[in-house]
């Protein structure tokens, strides 16, 4: 009867786990599904006006759960309308790795991802491809992860029933090695929560070099602590115009802050200072302006620090929504800014 509860009772964990996970993933993959004019814009639906009505026949034939004959009607469409191949391309790969299908195929969904970013660079739907390749690359990992794990609960539950003297100690390695995977998010979030012990006012220098896609606040001289960075999509060189997607370069003051951003919280950056203004004139152009250290965009604090990976702002700074709560208690309006090539 103990080895029969044993053994159910780590199935049942581990199928809540991986139920958790599909069900995660199918809320991103339905919500990416039935929003592509939302994440593409005006422009591009533009371009698909004529496929229109195929697309919404290939979108009826997902939602109700005939994936096959969705992929097909996919196929018909990039055949007809090349000029609709992104959008074609993201919604197979959203299709191949839909945990609804039960014919999924992580690997022809990532080729779908990585084809789009590598022959569409233009493309609107480009950041959320390069999300979903990280989001894709980490499932393949946490399912590599449980496999492995469900693989030695399994050999230790059959040790158990084979050596009768030892069947106590196993017992405890079994409760061990399931008490590990369940911690693994509490550590994670335990590592994010990090606290200053140390920390007892504000910083008087928030740091960012460009570079090493490094922020520091310092304090009196010391650095307390180091974030991972994304900066703008052409991060090389300063800032000189409106639109360029350049972060910039040189000596500002964190001056108003949105608690209410879209990207979960900001911090407003004084740019453009004189020094920009002056170079901005020379050139004839608009120096831009809104240059913020933010959060990930609503609706996919998910990613975390993945962001990291891919430079993805329009020139601002950005971190986890968890970092930036903790800079925005530690850095007041008038924390000088330094941004270094």
């Amino acid at each position: 009867m103990t080895e029969h509860l044993t053994g159910t009772n780590t199935k049942v964990y581990m199928d809540k786990k991986q139920r958790r996970m599909n069900l995660h993933l199918s809320l991103i993959f339905v919500c990416l599904m039935i929003t592509p004019v939302f994440l593409c814009g005006c422009s591009h639906l533009n371009e698909e006006s004529q496929a229109r009505s195929t697309f919404m026949e290939a979108n009826n034939l997902f939602t109700q759960g005939s994936y096959k004959a969705a992929l097909s009607k996919y196929e018909q469409i990039i055949e007809k309308y090349p000029a609709a191949g992104d959008r074609v391309l993201f919604e197979m790969g959203i299709i191949y790795a839909y945990p609804g299908n039960e014919q999924k195929d992580y690997q022809k969904s990532l080729e779908c991802f990585q084809k789009l970013i590598k022959d569409y660079p233009g493309s609107g739907y480009r950041k959320d491809s390069e999300m979903m390749v990280f989001q894709l690359n980490n499932v393949n990992l946490k399912d590599k992860t449980i496999a492995a794990q469900q693989t030695q609960i399994e050999a230790l539950q059959q040790e158990f029933k084979s050596r009768g003297n030892e069947i106590i100690a196993l017992q405890k390695k079994i409760e061990t090695l399931e008490q590990e995977v369940k911690s693994k998010v509490n550590e994670i979030i335990a590592l994010q929560r990090e606290v200053f012990a140390l920390q007892k006012g504000p910083v008087d220098k928030i740091l960012i070099e460009k570079n090493e896609r490094r922020l520091t606040l310092i304090s009196k001289g010391k650095a307390l602590k180091t974030y991972k960075i994304a900066l703008g999509g052409d991060p090389d060189g300063p800032k000189e115009r409106q639109g360029d997607n350049k972060t910039p370069e040189g000596t500002y003051v964190i001056d108003s802050r949105n608690r209410n951003s879209s990207y979960h919280l900001s911090l407003h950056i004084s740019y453009p200072n004189e020094k920009d203004r002056k170079r901005a004139r020379a050139l004839g152009v608009s120096p831009g302006g809104d240059i913020m250290i933010h959060g990930i965009k609503n609706g996919f604090s998910w990613v975390g620090d993945l962001h990291t990976e891919v430079d993805w702002t329009k020139g601002c700074i950005a971190v986890t929504d968890e970092e930036i709560e903790e800079i925005d208690k530690l850095a007041p309006n008038g924390t000088i800014v330094e941004i270094r090539p």
